[in-house]
């Protein structure tokens, strides 16, 4: 086996040290390792990807984008092509708690189509529907393929080493070449089994019990036009037979998704028992899975840090997992990318574990509530019978359904929106009774220039503090310019990248609650005042983790 030591083609603008290949080593090509790579491309950081697979995905786990991975996704110039990638602008949205598919239905949430949704005032960018066998290709094009890009498809870590100063990999293709990779970092991207993370030591608690589930992907392309228009995007299973968990359209054409127990029955014996229609099916793939809920103990170790499932695994119920951990890229590029330019202080990348940590593991309950409310549902044997008994069954289960909180597996903005970071690099509020856009809270969506922009896009590069104009209290005038020129001089003697941005409107002023908000690249207050900084360089060495 030949040996060799490559360089990455990374993000641009970057000089490296000579001792490193390249700056940041991701391990994992799945949609957060894909992420990570666009934050950190957007930053101008060097980074090379590798990963063990081809590319390709037969079991596309991930079908829906949560809102808030749609902003970063919109941030890096990628939410259109997800939103355009193929699923059926006129496809219902909606969820049907059914006895079967073409029974009897109990209960539907109304969600209506992607063209005809109403707009979201919280968002610029709605949940989509993007299954991952569609996803990863279009995100692999956009970071782009060895020798092109960064991504090494076919390349396996085989270990590492933290000498001081970064992370020596060995990496092994499928071409038979065996690479030493030298970073300064290295991210865990490889799935919930992460064998960075058990090559670090580092523990993935247990919080809940681990369950064993079966996924039975497979086509049936006449079943679209019998179920007609209604058909939902989720067939939620609800028999006495077994069968209580979602089946799910794929593509919107003909691909579907069941969940179902485990147990000897043949898949497709299990998918017509799901299906009891006269239709062609065809079985694509079926496995078990464990439904896990972890968090890791730690998401740092030294120079090597993990995000996704390598850090936290969260129960599919409620749709939260992806998102945590395109977040969690989120909230680390930035991170990094100060670290290799110099301005960051030592307690930057400390801050990411404190910040995203508490996140992950308020998923992992809020999923397990979702999935104790399917698992511990009463179903009556006589829910199937064609008779006086089983039409009781049904509209008292339908009357349950109805009055429970089920919409909240389905419709939880406050699960990708309301979370708020605690951290060292975040100011204390002297009002924490106030929550309108506090400290460490994402800064809110506001439209700007009739809706063609949005306050979200302002955010990105480096640090924006806003000074804002129409109602907020103490407002933005003139008067302030000297001490917001000071504020600006002290970021900059610290190489800290800021932008002072000036916006007039009501809207804004309403739901930001201040005149003066500091908001950082990943789009989360970092403070806020009713008058500019009084002692901007400490605020400046708070925000890049260098304050005491």
């Amino acid at each position: 086996m030949d040996t060799k030591t490559y360089e990455s083609r990374g993000g641009a603008g970057r000089s490296r040290a000579a001792a490193h290949d390249t700056d940041v080593l991701i391990v994992g090509a799945g949609p957060v390792g894909l992420a990570l790579a666009l934050d950190l491309a957007y930053r101008g950081v060097d980074f090379t990807l590798v990963e063990a697979g081809d590319g390709s995905v037969t079991d596309p786990r991930v079908t829906t984008v949560g809102p808030r991975a749609m902003e970063m996704f919109r941030r890096w110039g990628v939410a259109d092509a997800l939103r355009d990638a193929g699923w059926p602008a006129d496809h219902s949205l909606d969820v049907a708690w059914v006895t079967a598919v073409g029974g009897h239905e109990l209960h539907r949430l109304s969600f209506g189509t992607t063209a005809t949704r109403p707009p979201l005032a919280v968002t610029p960018e709605p949940e989509a529907i993007c299954p991952q066998h569609w996803m990863a290709p279009l995100l692999l094009d956009r970071v782009g393929r060895h020798p092109e890009g960064p991504v090494r498809l076919r390349c396996r870590l085989l270990g590492f080493t933290t000498p001081p100063g970064g992370v020596t990999a060995t990496v092994a293709c499928d071409d038979g070449t065996r690479a030493t990779v030298r970073a300064r970092y290295l991210v865990g991207c490889d799935g919930a089994a992460s064998p960075v993370r058990k090559a670090c030591g580092i523990a993935s608690s247990e919080l809940h019990e681990t369950r064993v589930l079966r996924n039975i992907l497979f086509r049936a392309p006449g079943l679209p036009a019998l179920l007609g228009p209604d058909a939902p995007l989720v067939h939620f299973l609800t028999s006495p037979d077994g069968l209580r968990y979602p089946l799910r359209a794929i593509d919107g054409r003909g691909l579907y998704r069941l969940t179902a127990p485990p147990g000897p029955s043949d898949p497709l014996g299990v998918v017509r028992r799901a299906v009891p229609l006269d239709t062609p099916l065809e079985i694509a793939s079926h496995g078990l899975w464990h439904l896990a809920h972890r968090v890791a103990e730690r998401f740092r170790s030294g120079r090597v840090f993990l995000a996704g499932d390598a850090a936290h695994t969260l129960s599919p119920s409620g749709g939260f997992g992806m998102s945590t951990g395109v977040c969690d890229a989120a909230d680390l590029g930035w991170k990094l990318a100060a670290t290799l330019a110099g301005w960051a202080g030592p307690g930057l990348l400390d801050a990411y574990e404190t910040e995203r940590r508490p996140v992950a593991v308020a998923g992992v309950e809020e999923a397990n509530v979702n999935l104790r409310r399917t698992r511990e549902r009463r179903i009556s044997p006589a829910l199937l019978d064609d008779n006086p008994v089983g039409e009781r069954a049904r509209a008292a289960l339908g009357r349950e359904l109805a009055a429970s909180d089920v919409r909240r597996e389905f419709d939880r903005p406050e699960m990708h929106f309301g979370y708020r970071y605690a951290s060292p690099v975040i100011a204390a509020d002297a009002d924490a009774s106030d929550d309108v856009c506090p400290p460490g809270a994402r800064a809110p969506h506001v439209w700007l220039d009739g809706r063609r922009r949005s306050t979200l896009d302002l955010y990105g590069p480096g640090f924006v503090l806003l000074c804002l104009e129409g109602g907020a209290v103490g407002g933005c005038p003139s008067g302030h310019s000297t001490a917001l020129d000071a504020t600006a001089r002290a970021f900059a003697a610290r190489g800290i990248p800021l932008r002072v941005a000036r916006q007039a409107g009501l809207e804004a002023a309403r739901a930001y609650g201040r005149p003066f908000v500091l908001v950082r690249p990943d789009g989360h207050v970092a403070w806020r005042g009713t008058a500019p900084p009084a002692d901007p360089g400490a605020l400046a060495d708070l925000v890049r983790g260098a304050g005491t």
